[in-house]
């Protein structure tokens, strides 16, 4: 990766050569490694290691610690281009990924996210600001809802992999992880080699930058980070811990749930495009609120094992309308900015990571209906401020409170 290219002279290299296929290769590569490892997690966490719900809680307080870091990228691009450093990361998570059954004792498995955690959060922190400058925001929404169907379908293609092998192929865990980790590396590698250095035509701040225009920007980040661990964490761990369900009967609803993905992620970035931010995201928020609630019921009603899958799939179909924050930030944003804010807004994100997960863990262990209604308030909460959002936002229009400069 010698040569350089100007993001406007594009045009002349061979499109599998552009910044679009190198943004679709890492879309690739990135849930070949993560989508196998969280979906092995938490049966490998339970039935090898015998882990609890603190136990558990644990673990991704640990595993969201470099995304709370995630800051620090901003310093690390004084030595590293952004397309460089993305790949870097992605062979990290790969390795990492693909020696997680070597270490079924608790603080071995910890460490050892700790490391694909490094790799997973600073490649999104460095992705996300890449997919931002090179896409217009014109064209952004679609391009993202493209990208995230080529990811499911990539996810889909490795949770096929391990419902179909493991009893025909009689994969373990540790052979499921060794392929999975391995497959992301050699597509970073590959992506390494045959691309050039792209070059956006409006250079980075290398800084920390904090704007108060930026502040329901920051908000929704904030609360998105909270609302999402506590999904991440216990939604599938509740699946494995009260219904008992085993690898193949998750990867399962997983499946099931990506091909719903691959074919409505690209109608719901056509469809923010437009009708726009503010009604995506107030539509995902309150949708949301519904279904965490749903999930209390579970518990207080007893409901069974179709309920939790359905509630499951929407669950994911409503987190899909995410990419609307990305496009507002966009939207709003000095183009010099973008790099170290999605820094900075990666770090936001994983403020309540750090202790949702263990304090949540602990509540667990007394009341899971608290612990969902705890994610149904907050995502309440995100509804009231979606609603913040002009129908319109651009720079100087950022919220309803501002008088758009024209």
């Amino acid at each position: 990766m010698n040569d350089e290219f100007s993001i406007s002279n594009v045009s002349t290299l061979s499109k599998w050569r552009r910044p679009e296929a190198l943004l679709v290769l890492m879309a690739i590569a990135l849930p070949l490694a993560f989508s196998v490892w969280s979906a092995l997690l938490n049966n490998f966490v339970v039935e090898i290691i015998r882990f609890d719900g603190l136990d558990i809680g644990l673990l991704h307080t640990i595993r969201e610690i470099p995304g709370f870091l995630a800051v620090g990228v901003i310093s690390i691009l004084l030595f590293f281009r952004e397309q460089t450093l993305a790949l870097l990361m992605l062979c990290v998570l790969g390795l990492a990924t693909a020696v997680t059954a070597w270490f079924p004792f608790l603080s071995g498995i910890l460490t050892i996210t700790l490391l694909s955690s490094i790799g997973f959060h600073f490649f999104e922190t460095v992705n996300q600001s890449l997919q931002l400058q090179w896409f217009s925001k014109k064209e952004a929404p679609r391009k993202l809802g493209k990208l995230m169907a080529i990811g499911s379908a990539a996810t889909l293609i490795a949770y096929t992999f391990l419902v179909l092998g493991w009893d025909k192929l009689n994969l373990s865990f540790n052979s499921a992880y060794m392929i999975a980790g391995f497959s992301c590396f050699s597509l970073a590698v590959l992506g390494y080699l045959i691309f050039p250095n792209f070059e956006a035509p409006i250079p980075q701040r290398k800084r920390m930058v904090l704007r108060k225009r930026y502040w329901l920007y920051y908000l929704l980040q904030f609360m998105s980070g909270a609302r999402r661990q506590i999904f991440v964490v216990f939604a599938g761990f509740m699946m494995v811990e009260r219904f008992g369900l085993d690898v193949q009967q998750l990867t399962t609803i997983y499946l099931i749930n990506l091909m719903f993905n691959i074919a409505l992620a690209p109608l719901l970035g056509r469809a923010v495009a437009r009708y726009g931010e503010r009604k995506a995201l107030a539509i995902e928020y309150f949708g949301l609120s519904l279904v965490f609630f749903a999930y209390g019921g579970i518990y207080l009603f007893g409901w069974g094992v179709f309920i939790a899958t359905l509630l499951y799939l929407l669950d994911h179909l409503f987190f899909a309308l995410a990419l609307a924050i990305k496009t507002y930030f966009q939207k709003i944003a000095d183009p010099q900015d973008i790099a170290a804010t999605a820094a900075v807004a990666f770090t936001i994100n994983h403020i309540a990571a750090i202790f949702l997960p263990l304090g949540l863990g602990f509540l667990w262990l007394a009341s899971p209906f608290l612990v969902f209604c705890t994610a149904g308030t907050l995502s309440f909460i995100s509804f009231a401020l979606a609603l913040l959002i002009p129908r319109q936002p651009v720079k100087g229009n950022e919220t309803i409170f501002c008088a758009p400069k024209y």
